[in-house]
């Protein structure tokens, strides 16, 4: 490789000996420039400096992940499952984790610092290091030296004496075009050059990376102004607030105390209907007994009066404007979807089987109206005659449906629909039978679906989940596109009688060698395309 341009001459040895000597002249740096460089505007651009460089921009990625992964092994204090995470840990533990903030790491002051360190090396490093990248693109060299050809990393001379350089060119660009290289072609009065490339927007492929990284951090700060709140909710309730815990470190950070807030939501939800799908119907409806619980909601919107109904179950959340909703816990205390009914007059007469939904109502022949207020699943009567629950709640041991009952002439009445089973138990019992009475009706109650009596749902506002997710899916075609392609150049110098072929790939340049020397192979004998493609249609 040469040590300088062919029109430069060497420097002679009395040229250097007389560099040499004022050298140390040169480099004694003066008073002024000594005090320059501690001045503010020295002190600037070294804090610049740093600030773009690789090495540091990659150091602060290092931390970054790092704080990250702390965030995935120790829980945060939004998670449901914190207080008794916390209460498990050592109190060294919590003393440490609290005071560097790991409980709640995404929204701890140096997070933000390191995303905001790092968004501003990715820009300065790429300011710097643009002008280099895009002079790959724009600035071409078109012409070149057998000389030049042969000094690059890649390279194949061919000798064909005796074929002219029209000859040789029409063969290198036909050998080219062949390898997928865009090709131009410039004549001097010597040589013939033809210029081979592909793939240069791979140069700015780093960029592109880098846009996508920092549209992952933006969506991440967005994502950290957000809040997740929860909201219990019983069919034919309506809420437009959600509950958020805060959770207040006292002293050393070895306790914390737990407060609710309350968030106003910009919409409201109305739930119209709660279901859980279980194992074994006949069972409970513990956790252990189920496959999912979904719950049905209608949102409407308090500045547009849109509304739209959403289904929420376990593994699958409904996002609205920003808002992601999610299946959390159930309340322990069983209740009843559906309720199947008969109806059997007091005065005699046939009976008749409804079914009713949670909070709906039906009528009878006779236009009598049914209600479903309640549902009981272990049905009990304390000491002072008070209806109550007891302890089996989840297991339905005395199931009953709270009912109204209101006949055509307005009377009302609030009886309920015992199992047969139960109704046989309670014959002999003039106070359990006079609250059956009153509406002129016997009701038992026949089947009905067991569901929790109210689910809870998890509210997190993420404005910027979406941003992440274009950021992510950008980050990952633009690595594909830095790794799986590569910027190939080549230079082909046609004399007469010889061919000389250098180049170079900024990646996979072992493709890059193979392509040169399939051009080379052409050019020496321009069957030798068609013979190896007739092999490959063997194969």
């Amino acid at each position: 490789m040469a040590l300088f341009k062919p029109d430069e001459k060497p420097i002679e040895s009395s040229s250097v000996a007389a560099v040499a000597e004022t050298a140390p002249q040169l480099s004694k740096p003066s008073a002024k420039s000594k005090s320059r460089g501690l001045s503010i505007p020295g002190i600037i651009d070294g804090f610049l400096a740093l600030l773009s460089a690789v090495p540091f921009g990659v150091f602060l990625l290092v931390l970054l992940i790092s704080a990250c992964m702390t965030g995935m092994l120790i829980q945060q204090v939004e998670l449901e499952t914190f207080p008794r995470y916390f209460e498990n840990l050592t109190p060294g533990e919590r003393l440490i984790y609290g005071r560097l903030g790991f409980f709640d790491i995404y929204h701890v002051w140096y997070f933000n610092l390191l995303l905001l360190l790092l968004s501003l090396n990715i820009i300065l490093a790429s300011i710097d290091h643009f002008p280099k990248a895009w002079s790959f693109v724009r600035k071409k060299k078109l012409t070149a030296s057998p000389t030049f050809a042969m000094t690059q990393r890649t390279r194949q001379q061919v000798d064909t004496p005796g074929l002219s350089r029209s000859e040789l060119v029409s063969r290198a660009q036909t050998a080219a075009r062949a390898m997928k290289f865009r090709i131009k072609t410039t004549e001097e009065a010597e040589r013939t050059t033809i210029f081979g490339e592909r793939g240069q927007w791979n140069r700015l492929g780093a960029y592109a990376v880098h846009i996508a990284l920092l549209t992952i951090f933006t969506g991440g700060f967005l994502t950290s102004r957000g809040h997740t709140g929860s909201l219990w909710l019983e069919p034919g309730e309506t809420s437009d607030r959600m509950n958020k815990a805060v959770f207040n470190f006292e002293g050393a950070s070895t306790q914390f105390a737990v407060a609710t807030q309350e968030l106003e939501l910009p919409f409201s939800v109305h739930a119209t209907d709660l279901a859980q799908k279980l194992i074994n119907k006949e069972g409970s409806i513990e956790t252990t007994n189920t496959l999912d619980w979904l719950t049905a909601v209608r949102l409407k919107d308090a500045e547009t009066g849109e509304e739209r109904d959403a289904l929420i179950h376990m593994n699958k959340p409904y996002d609205y404007r920003g808002y992601r909703f999610f299946q959390t816990s159930v309340a322990t205390v069983g209740s009843a979807r559906t309720i199947k009914l008969r109806a059997t007059p007091e005065s005699g007469g046939p009976s008749e089987d409804v079914e009713l939904r949670r909070n709906g109502e039906t009528k009878l022949s006779d236009g009598t109206r049914i209600v479903f207020r309640d549902f009981n699943p272990d049905f009990r009567i304390g000491q002072d005659k008070k209806i109550g629950t007891g302890p089996g709640t989840t297991t339905y041991d005395r199931p009953a449906a709270h009912l109204q009952v209101i006949r055509p002439d307005g009377q009302a009445s609030d009886p309920w629909a015992f199992t047969e089973a139960f109704n046989q138990e309670i014959a002999a019992a003039p106070f359990m039978q006079s609250i059956s009475k009153g509406s002129g009706y016997r009701f038992s109650l026949l089947e009905f679906e067991k569901v929790p009596k109210a689910h809870m749902i998890s509210i997190q506002y993420d404005p910027g989940v979406r941003v992440v997710y274009v950021g992510f899916t950008m980050l990952c075609l633009t690595l594909i596109g830095v790794f799986f392609f590569s910027h190939q150049r080549v230079w082909i110098v046609a004399e007469d009688g010889r061919v000389s072929l250098g180049g170079d790939a900024n990646r996979n340049r072992l493709g890059f060698e193979d392509r040169v020397k399939r051009i080379a192979a052409r050019i020496h004998n321009p069957n030798a395309g068609k013979e190896e493609q007739v092999e490959n249609n063997q194969d």
